[in-house]
């Protein structure tokens, strides 16, 4: 068998494992695997401007096609410039590979130029990362890399490889049932389980499906059986941020989202179940409130691919430990062969029909300035019709895009949940764009988020991706701005951007066009302006500058504790509430 280059054996297994797009930013440590990808033409690399632009936009690809995202940089300041998105990808469980430059194997702890110890800083940002230090097992590990990356709970795996293994000689073949010697997810859900958790659903008068992004990360087929479950069992459904788009937002059984900036009737009938059945979801921090008084009258059952999730926060009932996908199929094939009728639940829902009278997400829609939940509510009827790819920075502006745009089907929503990262949303909507080449893609950004990745304008102008850029410009750090109100005493410290570019000139600058909406007169038209044009586009859209996002659950209250108006705010927190914030 002929040998090739450790350049040229990465390039053949990523081919190998279908790698189409792969995003990127040369240096010297990884000199000899653009060359080699120089050299090829089956994999189109993606020139970004910063590293961390480079695994945001390999999460937008992976969380919009359901493929891994593949992400090259060098060494030292290339990967720990990754470190941000890589972080990003294990807490909201994004399948992600990247391949970091090192200095050659004999200068590793040196403190040689542009070294850094890769492994040790990724250890606990990764799901798993490797030092390939010998080319012949470098093809080998390419291939285990990938398949960690993509089963069980899904996450980023970094391969760091030394200079001179890149430009070493080795054979490669392309191995066959890549399975790791111990890491071995249980795929499949135990059926007397199964069995137990369809008979307390169709015995229980008031359940919840409470759904998370693991039923958007176990496939479209997932998002499919929850829906078929929800129609058989009658039950409603509210979902994590994550899980967005998994279930319909137009049906009558929906919710909304819940937590701390979710809707009344979400929260209230998660506290009011007498059965929770969680599907892919965590009961992380910002869902549950004050953990000893949520939901403290009901029967929980948990289905998670993740043992490690199971009873972490939240004590349950009955654990299922598959992929979420496997354990609806069994739950509706239970359900089926046991022959159980569609529960009667009309007490329950007139109860939440009741919460929902309160209108929590109503808001005064004002002729005189632009009121932020109406600009998300008016680009969503513009929009909803074409089923756009919506990526958002982190703020306000995110979860009124949460609250307030409508999601039918899965991989349309790609946010940054688990670490709230601000720069995450223009890369994002690049990587999706290029996944998705016919897609519209839209990013809601908040004005200062968007300047933290800002130049990624030059990516999408270089390689045309008529990525739309939606700014909910309030001239502040508007959930800085809200906490400081709600805790501080609207002491608005640093907050409030002092020095903002001309966006529309910015925009004009990179070949992007620019677009100014200063009135509520002209918020249809601008935002027809911005979906007429063929090409990139900025809106700038000037909203209300002191809106704040309601409801919303105070750090420290229960989940039934939640402020629905800014009237209801004291302005001052205890201190244990603060160190919640």
């Amino acid at each position: 068998m002929a040998e090739k280059s450790g350049a040229d054996i990465l390039i053949e297994a990523l081919c190998d494992l279908g790698v189409e797009v792969v995003f990127g930013y040369p240096g010297g440590a990884v000199l000899p695997i653009y060359d080699a990808l120089f050299k090829q033409d089956r994999i189109k690399h993606i020139l970004v401007r910063h590293e961390q632009a480079a695994t945001h936009a390999a999460e937008g690809y992976a969380r919009s096609t359901g493929k891994p995202g593949v992400v090259l940089v060098t060494s030292g300041p290339g990967a720990t410039n990754a470190v941000t998105g890589i972080t990003d990808a294990l807490m909201d469980s994004i399948p992600m590979v990247v391949i970091t430059g090192q200095v050659p194997t004999g200068l590793i702890g040196t403190d040689a130029f542009q070294e850094a110890d890769t492994v040790g800083i990724t250890r606990h940002c990764t799901k798993h990362n490797y030092l390939v230090k010998d080319p012949a097992r470098l093809g080998a590990t390419i291939h285990e890399a990938f398949h960690i990356a993509t089963s069980g709970r899904p996450g980023p795996v970094v391969i760091d490889i030394p200079k001179d293994v890149q430009v070493a000689t080795a054979a490669y073949q392309a191995p066959a049932g890549i399975a790791h010697k111990t890491y071995r997810p249980q795929t499949e859900p135990d059926t007397a389980r199964i069995e137990r958790a369809v008979d307390m659903l169709a015995a229980a008068e008031r359940p919840i499906f409470y759904t998370g992004g693991g039923i958007i990360n176990s496939g479209p087929e997932a998002s499919r059986l929850l829906r078929q479950l929800a129609e058989i069992t009658g039950a409603p459904v509210t979902s994590t941020l994550m899980g967005l788009g998994a279930f319909p937002a137009s049906s009558d059984q929906w919710l909304g989202m819940l937590g701390m900036h979710g809707t009344y009737e979400a929260n209230w009938a998660m506290n009011q179940a007498d059965l929770i059945v969680c599907l892919g979801a965590r009961f992380d921090d910002r869902v549950t409130g004050r953990l000893d008084a949520f939901s403290p009258n009901s029967a929980k059952i948990h289905i998670d691919i993740d043992r490690s999730s199971v009873n972490k926060n939240v004590r349950v009932d009955l654990p299922i430990i598959a992929d979420v996908g496997n354990a609806l199929a069994a739950m509706i094939e239970s359900w089926k062969t046991r022959k159980h009728p569609k529960p009667d639940l009309t007490e329950w829902f007139s109860r939440i029909k009741g919460w929902r009278q309160v209108g929590c997400l109503d808001f005064e829609d004002k002729a005189d300035v632009i009121m932020p939940q109406q600009a998300i509510r008016s680009l969503y009827e513009a929009t909803k019709h074409r089923a756009p790819i919506i990526t958002t920075e982190v703020g306000q502006h995110q979860m009124w895009a949460a609250q307030h745009f409508g999601f039918e089907a899965p991989n349309k929503w790609l946010t940054s949940g688990g670490l709230g990262t601000m720069g995450y949303g223009l890369p994002a909507a690049i990587g999706a764009q290029l996944g998705n080449p016919d897609a519209l893609v839209i990013d809601v950004a908040g004005e200062a988020s968007i300047q933290m990745n800002i130049q990624e304008l030059a990516t999408a102008t270089q390689y045309r991706l008529p990525v739309k850029i939606f700014i909910l410009n309030n001239e502040y750090m508007g959930m800085v701005r809200q906490w400081q109100e709600l805790t501080y005493q609207s002491r608005y410290s640093e907050s409030y951007s002092d020095a903002l570019p001309d966006f529309v000139k910015l925009a004009e600058a990179y070949g992007w066009k620019g677009i100014r909406i200063e009135a509520r007169s002209e918020l249809d038209d601008g935002i027809q302006a911005m979906l007429d044009h063929e090409g990139p586009v900025i809106v700038d859209c000037r909203v209300a500058k002191l809106a704040n996002c309601f409801p919303m659950i105070p750090s420290g209250a229960a989940h039934t504790e939640m402020l629905l108006q800014a009237a209801e705010v004291s302005g001052e927190m205890d201190d244990e509430a603060k160190a919640l914030v």
